[in-house]
């Protein structure tokens, strides 16, 4: 799906010149990754930690940064 969408967004440019792709894309991924894992984790902080492989206070920020409680 990220090759596709990545594909058309360099279709959808039309010759204008792209940049800050990587921020971009962790941007639109980032939360709604944040999102489902929160939920699957029942809303523990340390267990989400767990299973996306970062510190607890790392995830903290990050639900901070995209407004996740």
């Amino acid at each position: 799906m990220v090759r596709k969408v990545m594909k058309q967004y360099f279709k959808d440019l039309d010759g204008e010149k792209p940049c800050g792709i990587y921020s971009m894309v962790v941007n639109c991924v980032e939360k709604p990754m944040l999102e489902v894992v929160m939920n699957h984790a029942q809303g523990n902080q340390t267990r989400a930690a767990e299973l996306l492989g970062i510190n607890r206070n790392t995830l903290r920020k990050k639900l901070q940064e995209h407004g996740i409680e």
